[in-house]
């Protein structure tokens, strides 16, 4: 049995075996600078900076965070979205010799703490308006330094001047932090600090980002992803987007960077093929529409909500996308109509594909130009990237047509799970990668992907791990027992649905526990519908079926469907 079927599909312009040279993710940053230093490198909000500015920045930052004690091996937290202070404090932390904490803006107390806790982080750099979010947390971590910084930091005159009324305006206040002792003002330090050139010492196998995401437990877990990995992963995506120009595609960061979708295939794409990023903090439907009319960029990846967002929005005609060559999906299932609807409207492909945080995260998609595509596929197994459909039962490689659990092997595969060994032995077993997913390849090589063995709910491109909205509801006084589980959602691909027990003589309504949960959890985290029931089904030794909550409801929306036709 051929066991790479998909190696015959390859058209000629993509190779299946590449080479990687031993240079960090800093280097490269480096390198584009002095090849292409004038070349702009980010626009955001009208202010644009060229390579050559944004690496003396990060260079700047970097001696900064070596003056205040920051060493090799050390963690930096970065909570910011798309911003071009995102970047330079990614490239600033690995020129120190650090490793970058990937962190949620969205991220409450709670959420801040654990992940603080867990990675020992000594700093972070976060936007004002989290500023008093994280200080509450403070003293239940390691953070000996906070380092502040705004939008309007970066904006050209006079939206500077005005942002901070249209802050005020959209989150009911401003936040005013004074640069001094462990507290800093980003502009501060680009403003004070010497622009010294240091030495590229990171070791391609060092660990360059942790990058927290979930697994079967619902803990989050901090996965260690070196310079191998993601540079890796980078030279798989370059090589599919061949007819990538270099120093002059531009990208749509639309995808935020604290995602590793979005730091991999626009952030750390862009700097290795000198493309410009045209950066968007708040991805919404009319600022996309907005920016791909004025910017005209040529690539686009996103996740299917923009997609569907963009192709619902009621002046979508008046706008002209077709400066959009090619998109690649991920993070949910692309519906085929989302796919076809938006290839007529801008006359560019769009594929879907597959990954997961533990593996940089892509592995799988289909062809954007030559070869075929096939519907309803996550596509065949990137270069140099192995995969198999391995038996639940005796971990037997499965043949074509056959359902069982998607492995995955290749350079881009992680190093393992941050601090915890018997997670990473389960996960990654003699080089493969087990991704929970269970799906099957077909007889041509092509891989499909038609269940979960994880519980993780995808709404709107985001992981949501049911345990983390469990036991908050938990903790409600009038909850009983709770199970928290995604159900079909036509816009978000998944929502999430609580089923709630509520204890004997206590009372709670919708209204009450959605106040609750929205003051301790991260607002895409809070359930959309809350259902409450007399008991919850269990299995004889009463562990809650979530499996069967989810079949009643694909059931009931089934059923509605039946009676629309």
């Amino acid at each position: 049995m051929n066991n790479k079927p998909w190696l015959n599909l390859y058209p000629d312009s993509i190779s299946h075996a590449l080479t990687y040279e031993n240079k960090s993710l800093q280097s490269m940053l480096a390198d584009t600078a002095k090849k292409y230093p004038d070349k702009c490198a980010v626009h955001f909000m009208g202010k644009e900076l060229t390579y050559r500015e944004i690496y003396e920045a990060a260079l700047k930052f970097s001696n900064y965070l070596r003056k205040i004690g920051i060493q090799k091996g050390d963690r930096v937290a970065v909570m910011l979205p798309n911003t071009p202070q995102s970047i330079i404090s990614f490239y600033g932390i690995l020129l120190a010799g650090g490793i970058v904490v990937q962190t949620n803006p969205l991220y409450t107390e709670r959420e801040i703490a654990f992940q603080m806790k867990d990675s020992g982080a000594k700093a972070i750099v976060a936007l004002d308006i989290l500023f008093p979010r994280i200080t509450k947390v403070q003293n239940e971590t390691d953070l000996q330094h906070i380092i502040i910084t705004g939008i309007k930091d970066f904006l050209p005159f006079p939206k500077n001047l005005l942002y901070p009324f249209v802050q005020k305006k959209q989150y009911g206040f401003t936040v005013k932090v004074e640069h001094s002792g462990n507290n800093h003002l980003f502009k501060e330090i680009l403003r004070r600090s010497e622009l010294e050139e240091l030495e590229q010492t990171a070791n391609f196998d060092e660990i360059a980002i942790l990058q927290y995401t979930g697994g079967t437990t619902g803990f989050p877990k901090g996965v260690m992803l070196t310079h191998k990995n993601l540079t890796a992963n980078v030279k798989q995506c370059a090589e599919w987007l061949y007819r990538a120009k270099e120093g002059e595609e531009v990208v749509l960061g639309a995808l935020p960077f604290f995602h590793v979708y979005g730091m991999t295939t626009v952030m750390i794409l862009s700097v290795m093929k000198a493309l410009k990023i045209v950066l968007l903090p708040k991805p919404d439907p009319d600022t996309m529409l907005k920016t791909i009319q004025s910017q005209r960029p040529t690539i686009f990846p996103g996740a299917p909500t923009m997609y569907i967002g963009l192709l619902n929005h009621p002046d979508l005609s008046k706008y002209d996308l077709s400066s959009i060559d090619s998109c690649i999906s991920g993070s949910a299932p692309l519906p085929v109509e989302v796919q076809e609807q938006f290839e007529k409207i801008t006359g560019g492909k769009l594929v879907e594909g597959y990954g997961l945080t533990e593996s940089s995260p892509v592995t799988h998609a289909n062809f954007l130009w030559d070869g075929e595509r096939i519907k309803g596929s996550i596509g065949v197994p990137w270069p140099d990237t192995e995969a198999e459909i391995r038996s639940l039962d005796t971990n037997e490689p499965l043949p074509p047509g056959e359902v069982g659990e998607l492995v995955v092997k290749g350079p881009q595969v992680m190093k393992g799970y941050w601090n915890r060994p018997e997670e990473t032995a389960q996960t990654l077993r003699d080089g493969w990668l087990y991704t929970g997913d269970l799906g099957y390849m077909d007889e041509k090589g092509y891989f499909y992907i038609v269940d979960r063995k994880k519980d993780m709910i995808i709404a709107s491109g985001y992981n949501i791990y049911p345990r983390d909205v469990e036991e908050v509801l938990y903790e409600h006084p009038a909850v009983k027992e709770v199970v928290v589980a995604g159900v079909p959602d036509s816009y978000r691909g998944e929502t999430v649905k609580a089923y709630i027990v509520v204890k004997e003589g206590a009372s709670v309504t919708e209204k009450e526990l959605n106040e609750y949960c929205r003051k301790h959890l991260a607002a895409y985290k809070v359930p959309r519908i809350y259902e409450f029931r007399d008991e919850l089904p269990k299995t004889a030794v009463g562990k809650i079926l979530r499996r069967q909550l989810v079949e009643e409801e694909r059931k009931k929306q089934n059923e509605l469907l039946d009676k629309k036709a």
